[in-house]
């Protein structure tokens, strides 16, 4: 089967096998000399492919306990948390962190360690899993936590699915009163006032921007900052209220073909951006949590929007130390190479994470993504420079060319992950990322 990440590129044939439950995923491990999981396919770049087998675990769905007294939760790692959120909101359950999308599975979730727009208090989303059932390349399956197997756990978490298959996971849930968010708008007409913004707005639970990557002079890094508490059911209006738990039906439209090349300019970037900022106003308003947190999930299919030759999404993070001179020097390079992304997103984590390759540090992250272009590969060699520089790091999930160097100078941890990945007999858990990077 040909495969890909969300980004469309690159793209290979793979040998692919369907498993569901434990022997299946053993057998499947036992019939290949190497392999990798994938649940929904939504890492960007090459994680989730491997030419001899890539393991296909959307099957591997069920949800195996559940306290609804504690939201503590076991499932399977194929499960989506799509699936999840339909069936827990209305419960009064909603995941301790989540990443920009819905379509993810449990599994990668772990894999790649994901944060949410919450991370400056709440960390990544593998601090709240208690356990995970990791099956090894022989078929053994140990259980792993932070107090049990605790190095194969720390490895596991943002390890990319290259220290086994990740079989179930257990984590706790937080308590919500209604399935809405009161949400605050900020509109910031440059760099200097969104990072401003963002440090005033730390004791909200949530905070993201959208930024303008291709704004110069004084408007350079303007940007919509939205911040956000789950509504209470007294804030809802009356229709709403009475069942605060349980939204209407959204509706979602499908991109239905492939866009031509020639759709994306840096004029038509230009001028979405100037309409969208413009159309930003600042307030204060109630919105579901779909729309909240995953408004591209409205959309199924947009990444055909970035033609057949597909796109790579460039995620780093800079230290908080960088300031804003950092933002400002790929905000810089951005505006000069002509390929601003309108899908521009900066956060602000806190302090990083305990897995060795969790991706937040404490500063800024900043997302864009970027249509395959002649010059695009050169473009994020020349942001990989400045990141660098200032001590930053890619985000692995999102990765789909970062070299090898790139990769040891951003993950201090990376010797010992690789030494607990070699113990545990897991180098037969291997992707195209893992290859290109060395690992």
């Amino acid at each position: 089967m040909r495969l890909s990440g969300w980004g469309n590129y690159p793209r290979a044939e793979c040998r692919t096998v369907e498993v569901r439950g434990a022997e299946e995923i053993a057998a499947g491990l036992a019939g290949h000399a190497s392999a990798i999981a994938r649940g929904n396919g939504r890492a960007y770049g090459d994680a989730a492919l491997n030419p001899e087998a890539t393991l296909l675990t959307r099957r591997h769905d069920r949800i195996l306990a559940f306290d609804g007294e504690t939201g503590r939760i076991t499932c399977e790692s194929g499960i989506l948390l799509s699936d999840l959120l339909e069936i827990l909101v209305p419960r009064g359950w909603f995941p301790p962190v989540t990443p920009g999308t819905r379509l993810v599975s449990v599994g990668g979730m772990i894999a790649s360690d994901v944060h949410g727009k919450n991370h400056h208090v709440a960390g990544s989303f593998c601090r709240h899993v208690e356990g995970l059932e990791l099956m090894q390349a022989d078929g053994r399956v140990l259980t792993c936590s932070p107090t049990e197997n605790a190095d194969l756990f720390l490895a596991t978490c943002g390890g990319m699915g290259l220290t086994g298959v990740i079989v179930t996971a257990t984590f706790r849930l937080l308590p919500i009163a209604s399935a809405w968010i009161r949400q605050e708008t900020l509109r910031c007409a440059n760099l200097a006032e969104v990072m401003a913004a963002f440090e005033a707005s730390q004791g909200w639970t949530y905070s993201v921007a959208w930024i303008d990557c291709l704004a110069g002079g004084t408007a350079r890094g303007r940007s919509l900052l939205h911040r956000g508490e789950h509504a209470w059911p007294d804030e809802l209006d009356p229709g709403r209220g009475a069942t605060p738990l349980i939204l209407p039906p959204r509706p979602r439209r499908r991109v239905p073909a492939t866009f031509p090349d020639f759709a994306l300019t840096s004029l038509s970037v230009r001028a979405f951006n100037e309409i969208y900022y413009r159309a930003g106003r600042p307030g204060t308003q109630i919105v579901d949590y779909d729309r909240f947190f995953y408004p591209l999930d409205a959309v199924l299919d947009w990444n055909r929007i970035y033609g057949r030759r597909g796109f790579i999404q460039y995620q780093c993070v800079l230290p908080k130390a960088a300031g804003s001179a950092g933002l400002e020097a790929l905000l810089d390079a951005i505006a000069r190479s002509g390929l601003g992304s309108f899908l521009a997103v900066l956060k602000l984590f806190g302090p990083g994470d305990a897995g060795l390759l969790s991706f937040p540090m404490e500063g800024y992250t900043l997302a864009l993504d970027f249509p395959i272009r002649t010059h695009t590969l050169a473009l994020a060699d020349r942001l990989d420079a400045i990141v660098a520089e200032q001590g930053g790091r890619i985000y692995l999930a999102k990765d789909a060319r970062m070299p090898p160097a790139m990769l040891r100078q951003g993950y201090p941890q990376l010797d010992r992950f690789l030494t607990i990945r070699r113990a545990s007999g897991a180098e037969r858990f291997s992707s195209l990322l893992s290859r290109r990077l060395e690992l």
